[in-house]
This record gives C-alpha cells, structure tokens and sequence, in this order.
C-alpha cells in the first residue's frame, strides 16, 4: 500500500512513537498538594498539561460524548473534578 493512501495514520503513528521516545522511562501524572494523593494515568506529561488547562473544554465534550473519553482522559478528568479547589500539578516520575 502506498504511503500517501496511509496519510494519516502514518502521522498518527510517527506521532505516538515521537511521544514514546520523549518519555521511555518515566510516567507522568497528576499530584494533589492539598491532600498529597497522585495518580498516573497512561498519557504524557504534554496530553496530562492539556487536559489540567482545559477542564472546561473537557467538561463540555463529556456532556455530547456519546462514544465515551479515552480512559487516561476520563481518569485525569475524575481525579481534576475531585479535587477542583485544590493546588494540583502535573508531576513525573522515573
């Protein structure tokens, strides 16, 4: 099969491949100052920032969604929505 007929997935697959190589030994998460509670959902630390900026966007997506969150997302989102008043950052571990 040629290449340009694979357009976009072969993107998508450089992609996750380029993510991978970025973090290859460590794992990213989010960690709640307030109550000292982390969680490591299985996603890069860039994707994790994206989702802690974006909870409103995230939130709305959710309420029209019906095919679900992927589940690092859904994680991410639970984890954010529960602890919506505290100091949370975006942590990484190796």
């Amino acid at each position: 099969m040629p290449l340009r007929k694979r357009g976009h997935f072969f993107i998508v697959i450089l992609r996750y491949r380029r993510t991978l190589s970025e973090v290859e030994g460590m794992a990213a998460g989010y960690f709640c100052e307030d109550c000292e509670i982390s969680i490591w959902p299985a996603a890069p630390r860039s994707e994790l920032a994206w989702l802690k900026d974006r909870l409103h966007v995230v939130r709305e997506v959710a309420k029209h969604s019906q095919g679900g969150l992927d589940i690092w997302i859904a994680d991410g989102f639970a984890f954010l929505d529960e602890h919506r008043d505290h100091s949370v950052i975006v942590v990484t571990k190796s």
